[in-house]
Order: C-alpha cells, then sequence, then structure tokens
C-alpha cells in the first residue's frame, strides 16, 4: 500500500516536471520568436521616423526658401509700384506734347 502510493506520488512528480520541461521549452521557443519579430518591427520603426525626420528637414527647408522667395517678390512688387508711379507721372507731365505730335 505504502509502496503504491510512493509510485503513484512519483509518477504524478515526474508527470509535472515533464509538464513544466514541456511548457518551459515552449515559452523558451515564443520568446525567441517574439524577440525576433520585436526587433525587426523596431528597426522598421525607427527606419521609418528616419525618413519622417528627413521629410520634415526637407520641408523646413523649403519653407525657409518660401519665406525668403516670398520678400523677394514683396520687394520687387513695391519696387514695381514705385516704377508705375514714376511712369504714371512722366506720362502726365508729357501728355500736353500731345496735341503736337501727330497720331
Amino acid at each position: 500500500m505504502v509502496l503504491g502510493a510512493f509510485l503513484a506520488g512519483l509518477a504524478a512528480v515526474l508527470a509535472a516536471t515533464v509538464f513544466a520541461v514541456v511548457r518551459g521549452i515552449a515559452l523558451w521557443r515564443q520568446t525567441r520568436r517574439t524577440g525576433g519579430i520585436l526587433g525587426r518591427e523596431l528597426a522598421s520603426f525607427e527606419e521609418r521616423s528616419a525618413l519622417t525626420e528627413r521629410h520634415l528637414a526637407e520641408w523646413e527647408h523649403s519653407s525657409h526658401e518660401l519665406e525668403q522667395s516670398v520678400e523677394r517678390f514683396r520687394r520687387s512688387q513695391a519696387q514695381l509700384r514705385i516704377l508705375l508711379d514714376a511712369i504714371e507721372r512722366a506720362r502726365e507731365r508729357v501728355r500736353w506734347l500731345s496735341v503736337f505730335v501727330p497720331r
């Protein structure tokens, strides 16, 4: 009777040990697989982040160039207005000469 109980206990311990080892190995494999997938996804995320940073830097550079171009355009536009006003004033000053110039 004692021997039967001992063998039943030993079988239960061995079964639990085998179960724990099998589950441990499965967990270790899953951890390795998940680590590899996580590493690839992290590398992909870093690559996309670097690309986003590059695009942002290009956008900032383009934005700065655009601001400079707009400022040059405004200066040129102001100079054009001054020149057009000067031409109009000159035309008004010599308009009286049209009486002497045949058409």
